[in-house]
């Protein structure tokens, strides 16, 4: 058949295509109009405009964003995978979007101007907080990092209410170092009343005790009975019972001036790590107050000590040990110094153990040196030097010297109890040197 049109029709015929299949996703061709082609067939009715296409306009992966008020325009991000687009007027030349929007991916603009309607906060400037600015102390928070550096013995890090340069407190955890550089500062700050209130409370004592001793010791030989068996110098067990009775009393008496002087090296310790005046009348004056009480319980103290060395050598130690805080105690808190002590010891027993352990190695100290001298007096005067004038004179100046050199060991205890203490009392709450001088009253 003919392709052509029959004749006399005038409605054109679309030819067959003879080549590949017609691109059904192609918009549709435009319908002739009869009117100018003079047609006088029927009429058909013109197709209305095309919808709008939403993604006409866009040149990246996403939809187009209204153009927000106070954004400048920023460079198109180029979609070379995607359909051409036709040009469109507003946009700028080199392509971009005029809303100001930037495609997925592309990299960020140089800078983003302050929208209007959006000021800074008054009360606050602008950049990092800077301490002493409102709304943020100066001080660290709970558990930062204090801004000075531990320094010798000082501790940084802990919580506030406890100083790290605290000249009397040892921190939390600071450790043995700091202890000991606390204690050497309390001797280097007060050593000047230390020294004389030790030489006038702790060395008598033991002059008097010394010379006792070369006096009333029992003197007399152990014999041997004719069948062999020891026999007991006359009168041993009268100069024995004399010999330990007079001791005891001398102890008794002269406790009440120890206590005195134990009390007094405290508050002077106390007083100068808060940088507070401690004079050495001033510091007699506290320390006649407390000596009563102070004696009192060293008297507890030391029947305790006493009674659990009679079962054994080993639970006098111990009792010695765990009761060794009970000074400072009474003198700082007035209550339970038996208890407390002995709560403190064993609630943190490795630290206090070795803190007082060092302490009573100063005591050890003390006692090398008197069976040292000891020791030296017997080779020189005889075992009996009060026999005669000239031994009796030496023998008694070397005891005089022994106690007089054993004086830096009382000042060694006292020190290192008293920082013991006040680290102990760290480990329960925030406590500082001035609290400390307060409590004492």
């Amino acid at each position: 058949m003919s392709d052509l049109p029959p004749p006399g029709s005038t409605e054109p015929v679309s030819p067959t295509p003879s080549g590949s299949p017609a691109d059904p996703t192609a918009p549709p061709p435009p319908a002739t109009d009869p009117a100018s082609s003079g047609s006088a067939g029927p009429s058909v009715p013109a197709p209305g405009p095309a919808p709008a296409d939403p993604w006409a306009d866009q040149t990246g992966y996403g939809p187009s964003i209204p153009h927000q008020p106070g954004y400048d325009a920023q460079p198109a991000h180029p979609n070379p995978s995607g359909p051409a687009t036709p040009a469109d007027p507003a946009t700028p030349p080199g392509g971009g979007d005029p809303a100001g929007w930037t495609a997925p991916g592309a990299a960020p603009p140089p800078s983003y101007p302050t929208p209007p309607g959006y000021p800074t906060m008054p009360g606050y400037p602008a950049g990092p907080p800077q301490a002493g600015w409102p709304g943020y102390p100066a001080h660290p928070m709970p558990g930062a990092a204090y801004p000075v550096a531990a320094g010798p013995g000082a501790y940084a890090g802990w919580f506030p209410g406890i100083d790290p340069q605290d000249p009397l407190v040892n921190p939390p955890h600071a450790g043995i170092g700091p202890w000991f550089a606390r204690c050497w500062g309390a001797l280097r700050r007060g050593w000047r009343q230390l020294l004389p209130i030790v030489l006038l409370t702790q060395v008598p004592p033991a002059m008097v005790i010394g010379v006792l001793t070369l006096v009333l010791s029992p003197d007399g030989q152990m014999a041997t009975a004719p069948d062999g068996s020891p026999v007991l110098p006359e009168d041993f067990w009268a100069q024995t019972l004399g010999f330990y009775g007079a001791i005891l009393f001398a102890g008794l008496i002269f406790g009440a001036l120890q206590a005195m002087g134990w009390a007094a090296g405290t508050w002077v310790i106390a007083r100068q790590a808060a940088g507070q005046p401690a004079g050495l009348g001033a510091a007699f004056r506290y320390g006649l107050s407390r000596a009563l009480g102070l004696w009192g319980w060293t008297i507890v103290v030391s029947l305790l000590v006493t009674l659990g060395a009679c079962f054994c050598l080993l639970p006098g130690l111990y009792a010695a040990l765990a009761l060794a805080l009970f000074g400072p105690v009474y003198l700082f808190e007035r209550r339970d110094p038996v208890g407390r002590s002995w709560r403190m010891f064993h609630s943190r027993f490795g630290m206090v153990l070795g803190r007082v352990a060092l302490v009573v190695a100063a005591l050890v100290v003390a006692t090398l040196l008197d069976v040292v001298l000891s020791g030296i007096s017997g080779a020189l005067f005889g075992l009996e030097p009060m026999g005669a004038v000239g031994t009796a004179i030496g023998a008694v100046t070397l005891t005089v010297l022994s106690a007089v050199v054993a004086a830096p060991t009382y000042l060694a205890q006292q020190v290192g109890l008293v920082v013991t203490y006040a680290e102990q009392r760290a480990q329960e709450g925030p406590v500082t040197a001035a609290q400390l001088a307060a409590e004492l009253g």
